[in-house]
């Protein structure tokens, strides 16, 4: 019963990585700054799912 639940979760974290790899400007990123790479993941995942 556990394992259903952490697939189901699994398959989650996958299929929104994958969304978030789509996005150039968050997967190639190699700025010094760790905000400015937060910055643009969190503009990725807003557009993300504002197109939901």
């Amino acid at each position: 019963m556990l394992h259903g639940l952490l697939e189901g979760d699994r398959n989650t974290v996958e299929r929104a990585i994958g969304k978030l790899k789509q996005f150039r400007a968050a997967a190639t990123r190699y700025d010094k700054r760790g905000y400015v790479d937060l910055g643009t993941v969190t503009a990725a995942v807003l557009l993300i799912w504002l197109r939901s």
